[in-house]
Parts: C-alpha cells; sequence; structure tokens
C-alpha cells in the first residue's frame, strides 16, 4: 500500500473483510465483544492483538479500517479516531502533558484551541508562550531548552496565515520538542505535516474526511509507538474514541476525498481571481493566490492553497452582514470544507469569544468572512459572491 498513490490508499487503505469477502467495508456496531474461554478474556486484556478487540472505546474493526486508512492517507504510521477535531486537540495535549511543563503555540489559532491551552492546561499548570506563527525569529526566541510541545495550525483559521513548518520543526527537534500539527485546513489531500517531520498530526475529519456536514470525527496522526503508547492509553480511559458508525461513513467518503477536495481547490483559486480588486472588497487571502502575502511559502509546502479563501468587505460590520444576507448559493453557516459553499462572520461566531484586542492581533476585523468553498459549478458561486457585493 506505501508504494500506491494516496488516491488509491484513500480507497483501499486498512481494508478488513469478513468471513463473507464483502466488497464495501462492514459496519461493526457493538460495544463489546465475545471470547470463547475465560482464559482467552485473560490473554486479550493482557496483550490484544492487531486483530483483537476488548470495548468500543478502546478500538473497533470499522474504526481501525478508519484509522489505518487515514494514517496510510497522511503519510503516518499509525493513528486513533476520535469524536470530533477538538476532542483530537484536546486529547493529544492532555496525552502528552504535564504540570510543568512549555508549550510554544501559535497565536492564530481556532477560538476552542486556545481555550485548551490556555483556560485548560493552564488551569493544570501547563505554561503556554503565544507567538506570531508567521514569524520565524519569534518561534527561535520562544522556543527554550525545557519546551515540551509546540503547536500550530499549518494554515491558519480564519486568518489563513501559514506557518513555515520545516523551520519551526527544525527548531523544536533541535531542544527534543514534540511537534504538534493541527492540519485541518490545509487538507487530508494536501497535507505536508509527515513530509515536514511534523510529530503528530492532527485533523477534524468533521471537515473534509466526512464533508458532507453529517459526521463529527477527529484523528491524531502519528508514530505507531507515539499512538498507542500515551495517546491511546489517554483516549480510551477518558472516553473521546470514534463511534463506528461514523467511521463508516467517514470510510466511504474517503473513496471521493481527492475527486472533491481538487476540484473544491480549484474552485477556490477561480473566486479568488474573479474577486481580486473588487472595489468592495479591500483585502483578499487565499494562500494559493497573489495577493496572500505568504504565498511563495505556501506553494513550497504544498500543491494547492485549500479550500477556503477570506475577504474584507468594506463598510464594517454593517457593509458584511448586508453582503452576507444577499447570498443565494452560498449558506451562512460556521462550517467549513462541506460539499456546500458556506459563508462565515468569525468575529461573531466562530471566534465570538476572544476579547476584542486578541481579535485586533489576529487580524479578525468586522468586516472578516470566510468562504469555505464548496462543489457547485464555481461560476455561479462567483455569480452569487458578485450580486451579494452589489
Amino acid at each position: 500500500m506505501d508504494k500506491l498513490s494516496k488516491r488509491t490508499r484513500a480507497v483501499h487503505g486498512g481494508t478488513r473483510r469478513s468471513q463473507y469477502g464483502e466488497v464495501s467495508e462492514a459496519l461493526f456496531l457493538t460495544q463489546g465483544f465475545v471470547y470463547d474461554t475465560a482464559e482467552a478474556a485473560e490473554a486479550r486484556f493482557v496483550a490484544a492483538g492487531p486483530d483483537e478487540f476488548i470495548y468500543a472505546r478502546y478500538g473497533n474493526p470499522t474504526v481501525r479500517m478508519f484509522e489505518d486508512r487515514l494514517a496510510g492517507l497522511l503519510g503516518y504510521e499509525d493513528c486513533f479516531a476520535c469524536a470530533s477535531g477538538m476532542a483530537a486537540v484536546a486529547g493529544a495535549l492532555t496525552a502528552l502533558l504535564k504540570a510543568g511543563d512549555h508549550v510554544v503555540s501559535a497565536r492564530a489559532l481556532f477560538g476552542s484551541c486556545l481555550y485548551v491551552l490556555q483556560d485548560v492546561l493552564g488551569r493544570f499548570g501547563v505554561e503556554v508562550t503565544l507567538v506570531d506563527g508567521t514569524d520565524n525569529a519569534a518561534w527561535d526566541a520562544a522556543i527554550r531548552p525545557d519546551t515540551r510541545l509546540v503547536f500550530f495550525e499549518s494554515i491558519s483559521n480564519p486568518t489563513l496565515e501559514v506557518v513555515d513548518m520545516r523551520h519551526v520543526v527544525q527548531a523544536a527537534h533541535r531542544v527534543g520538542a514534540l511537534v504538534l500539527a493541527d492540519d485541518a485546513m490545509a487538507t487530508p489531500v494536501f497535507s505536508y505535516a509527515a513530509e515536514c517531520g511534523a510529530d503528530i498530526a492532527i485533523i477534524s475529519t468533521t471537515k473534509h474526511v466526512d464533508g458532507q456536514g453529517r459526521m463529527l470525527g477527529g484523528a491524531i496522526c502519528g508514530s505507531r509507538e507515539m499512538i498507542r503508547g500515551p495517546i491511546e492509553s489517554y483516549m480510551k480511559h477518558t472516553g473521546g474514541a470514534m463511534n463506528p458508525f461514523a467511521a463508516w461513513t467517514h470510510l466511504k467518503s474517503l473513496e471521493t476525498i481527492d475527486l472533491r477536495v481538487r476540484a473544491q481547490a480549484a474552485s477556490a483559486l477561480q473566486i479568488a481571481d474573479a474577486l481580486a480588486g473588487h472595489p468592495r472588497i479591500t483585502a483578499l487571502r487565499y494562500p494559493g493566490h497573489a495577493a496572500h502575502p505568504q504565498q511563495a511559502l505556501a506553494l513550497a509546502q504544498a500543491e494547492s492553497g485549500g479550500t477556503v479563501l477570506t475577504i474584507e468587505v468594506a463598510g464594517g460590520r454593517e457593509g458584511c452582514f448586508a453582503f452576507l444576507n444577499r447570498l443565494e448559493v452560498f449558506t451562512i453557516s460556521n462550517n467549513f470544507a462541506d460539499a456546500k459553499s458556506i459563508a462565515t462572520h468569525p468575529a461573531t461566531t466562530t471566534h465570538q469569544r476572544l476579547p476584542q484586542a486578541q481579535k485586533d492581533l489576529l487580524g479578525i476585523t468586522p468586516g472578516l468572512v470566510r468562504l469555505s468553498v464548496g462543489l457547485e459549478d464555481p461560476a455561479d458561486l462567483i455569480a452569487d459572491l458578485r450580486a451579494a457585493l452589489g
């Protein structure tokens, strides 16, 4: 399987067939498993084999198929599937940190990630230093000999800042720190976390993997030693595992993820080209477009800028809301990476809880709109945006 392309691995990776020889992956809806003897039960609890399961919170055949397939797609040895993207973020950080540890993190993060780092981990004695993720010198200055872990979004949500991952990985590894990359915006198709040396890639499978607004899910990918060691130990005891139906749905979605994401990314670039220079847009950002200040870095790390772009609408909150309310094809919601195109106003929704000073620092202005590009005809999406801009 390692010799095959990502697109082929997304269809066939991790397949386990029952005695019935089914073509479509089987859905095992079971909480527990039966043992032939008491001795067999004892032996499994001592050391379960790769295809032996104990309890759905610990593992399940359908979930294991999904874990193997996603790990292969992202280029890692193993994966633990979680109940949501935030279960994956919180689980990975909590499993690997303890009181007194030092973390360096990019400042531009999803609001819930900032909450876990500052409010939750801070409460339990973890020291967190936030830096400008686009400033390599800031990373170098903040990473100390006792730094345990660094954390960042490879492409930040919602301002689409791009981290120089190779530089940060090298700086962290020089002092023995682990590197955790939240890869949601980069997409599993265009992910470069493993290639750049990140120890762990965290994915919200709610986004591009499901891709159709149905299932919550998350995944932690890394070395087998890391995943089946501290990550699994923490997750199975605290209940953050993915349910089998979500894993089965995700498995079927992985069969089309390459086609979907590539089409969405191509449309996103078309939209960026079409909107660049529009008189009612004061700023536009898409990592693969010349209007993005880090385009060269973005394209040096990945072949595409992903499926999301942002625009700054003239007129502040009032002008922005007027634009949003005139959209007909784009849906106003707070998710991204759906088959349906979505417009989000981060300042009043996904990042609403952040203090105003922090919003200002991150560039989350009243006029900022995050546009998640779906699978509609890009000509229809462009026409909808232009009409709404008036």
